[in-house]
């Protein structure tokens, strides 16, 4: 398949593009940008190669996925893609934290004001296991997780 005259990877390397060539369908040259990450982090060749020993159906996404660990790399070069992951999971055990502190404590106003009826989403069943929860985490520490030694620094596993 080929798109209007040559593709990224084609115009990027200096060549004619072939009506059969494997990069076409994935680096239009309105982006060029697009195979410039993944040619200077993988290689024109080496991604030429890995596109082929793909089947036919898969090769967007591996192209995709290409770009976006190359892309991730460029940003990163130390972490890449691993470097985002290991802050998503921060950011969800920090919510996991917070969500278990303020279930305790709608637990705890609710144990101090028995007579007050407080509208809320939360039922005792929840509020108790948000206290279990709380130990666990408390018990558990930061055993096994990705840790900020500072907010601006890049996270390490412990």
């Amino acid at each position: 398949m080929m798109i209007s005259g040559r593709c990224a990877a084609c115009k990027s390397q200096r060549r004619r593009c072939p009506s059969d060539c494997i990069f076409s369908p994935y680096f239009p040259p309105n982006d060029p940008h697009k195979f410039s990450c993944v040619h200077k982090i993988f290689g024109g060749s080496n991604v030429g190669k890995m596109l082929q020993q793909i089947p036919s159906y898969a090769r967007e996404q591996a192209a995709e996925t290409l770009y976006l660990e190359a892309k991730c790399r460029i940003e990163d070069p130390i972490y890449g893609c691993v470097g985002i992951i290991s802050r998503l999971y921060q950011q969800i055990y920090d919510t996991e934290i917070e969500l278990a502190k303020i279930q305790t404590q709608i637990a705890f106003h609710k144990l101090q004001n028995p007579h007050v009826e407080v509208e809320s989403n939360f039922n005792v069943l929840a509020t108790i296991e948000a206290e279990s929860n709380l130990d666990l985490f408390a018990a558990q520490g930061n055993m096994g997780q990705f840790q900020y030694d500072d907010l601006n620094q890049v996270p390490r596993f412990y």
